[in-house]
């Protein structure tokens, strides 16, 4: 096969293993940063929110954040691993203009929390994803690169950095490498970080804002022949969406499929994954550990927990999305397979926001699963960035069920919510969109479309009921749809038994 033409995606998994592995990154929600007690406020004024210490300016030293310990431990605690009773941080030596101090400050072979795993569900199947540690640094800066047509390096007039971010707690969950998982690979992984997401939320220890850079993901992928020795991985860096976890999963192991069956070889390097194509392109060659020398953090003294804190915080853990999604499945009514779909739209928290805000279960599934699916399945966004807030869609579900606004007449205030034109009611208003329940005018307009069928009238008459409906049609046509055919039908049979 030649190497410039893509393989289909069934026929490589007929012929290759993939295996998968997760690195995700979840900025925390501390008041103040890992090592100083500079703000971490998202979107203040570049530079703004910086100090010796996160600067890395000589004589500063850094103090660990006892808050980002704990919230990291409750992560870990809800991940199933095993707590250190002992750990240290360590200097993670590299170069690039968003490092101030030219090294990090991260942990190596000590970490924090050790041997997790995660169990996620997907077609029904419950797959557990092994957890290898969860370890705390501190984030970087971020490079803007201004002047080109793709914001990267390449082509830019010039670059500039924002410390702000430096600093900041930085939680690393690594899991370990997955492998059968054959061609529901990239949908496992998308699961999976889905899962973790909800995990995080639910600790209240991040806001996993994705599409702020809160929670980055980069994506390992190999191949191998079954049976062989697992592949050489590329990392996929900074994955910023669940539906590009996906993507870049299937990308790559299609990519690499490519390469293999012309004779090439995978090249183990980092890549950059395109939202816009789908595509990946090279990065830089991976480093291994050693090439970041890292070595104990000599300004900072070694992690301690005992035992009967972490045995507190493991007391006051929230009730976990897994036992959660059990419970509102019962108290729903719901089928597994019901379950199932909200879960796979990642509807369960707008759908219990929804309930939550007046509307009932099945009419916020309705909505959720139904026209707001279509509309992020068309614009290729997640669900719950289409546009629309739990709030507004009982809003609207309200006024279906007061007799205000018919499912028709919904659907296009709905396009207004979307549209950014405001509230419900107050799009209901501005487009005239209410349901005629005036009798008279309804009356007015049933003597009319009788006038203009008599013949349908006389069927009528005569006790063909299914015959109504051409006037029925006539009348929603006359008020534009704005009446309710049920109440159309109810006044026309009454009309015509007289």
């Amino acid at each position: 096969m030649s190497t410039n033409v893509l393989p289909t995606y069934d026929d490589v998994v007929s012929r290759y293993e993939p295996v998968i592995g997760l690195e995700t990154h979840v900025e925390l929600g501390t008041v103040t940063k890992m090592f100083c007690g500079c703000p971490t406020d998202f979107g203040a004024e570049p530079n703004t929110q910086v100090c010796p210490v996160c600067l890395g300016l000589p004589g500063s030293l850094p103090v660990a954040n006892r808050a980002a310990i704990e919230a990291t431990i409750r992560i870990g605690l809800a991940l199933n691993c095993s707590i250190a009773t002992w750990c240290r941080f360590a200097r993670k030596n590299y170069f690039y203009p968003d490092m101030p101090k030219n090294f990090q400050i991260s942990q190596y072979d000590e970490p924090l929390c050790t041997d997790g795993y995660l169990d996620v569900e997907v077609d029904g199947e419950t797959v557990r994803i092994g957890i290898e540690r969860v370890h705390l640094e501190e984030d970087t800066g971020k490079t803007l690169h201004v002047g080109g047509a793709t914001g990267r390096i390449h082509g830019a007039t010039e670059s500039l950095v924002d410390y702000n971010r430096a600093g900041i707690p930085l939680v690393e969950i690594v899991t370990k490498p997955v492998p059968g998982l054959g061609a529901k690979a990239p949908e496992i992984a998308k699961a999976y970080v889905a899962e973790l997401r909800d995990v995080i939320r639910t600790l209240g220890v991040s806001d996993v804002r994705m599409e702020q850079g809160s929670m980055r993901c980069d994506v390992n992928t190999s191949l191998n022949l079954p049976g062989a020795e697992w592949g050489t991985r590329t990392e996929t860096k900074n994955v910023n969406s669940l539906r590009s976890v996906e993507r870049s999963v299937r990308t790559e192991m299609l990519r690499q499929a490519m390469v293999l069956d012309g004779g090439g070889t995978i090249t183990q390097e980092t890549r950059h994954f395109h939202e816009d194509t789908g595509d990946t392109t090279s990065g830089r060659s991976k480093e291994t550990a050693t090439d970041y020398r890292y070595f104990p953090e000599p300004d900072l003294v070694p992690l301690a927990p005992e035992p009967a804190w972490v045995e507190q915080l493991k007391a006051a853990l929230p009730e976990l999305p897994r036992e959660h999604r059990a419970r509102l499945k019962t108290e729903w009514n719901l089928s597994d397979l019901d379950m199932q779909s909200i879960l796979n739209a990642g509807a369960v928290s707008l759908i219990e926001r929804t309930v939550a805000a007046g509307a009932s279960p099945e009419a916020a599934r309705k909505w959720w699963l139904g026209e707001l699916s279509r509309r992020a399945n068309a614009e290729g966004v997640e669900l719950e960035a289409v546009g629309a807030t739990p709030e507004q869609v009982a809003k609207l579900q309200v006024l279906v069920a007061s007799g205000k606004l018919t499912d028709k007449l919904a659907r296009q205030v709905l396009e207004g919510v979307l549209a950014g034109e405001g509230d419900p009611e107050q799009i209901m208003a501005a487009r005239g969109l209410e349901v005629v329940s005036d009798t008279g005018a309804l009356t007015a307009a049933i003597d009319e479309a009788i006038a203009a069928n008599p013949d349908v009238a006389e069927k009528i008459r005569g006790g063909n009921q299914a015959a109504a409906g051409v006037l029925i049609g006539a009348v929603m046509k006359t008020t534009k749809g704005q009446a309710d055919a049920k109440t159309v039908r109810e006044l026309v049979l009454a009309r015509l038994s007289n």
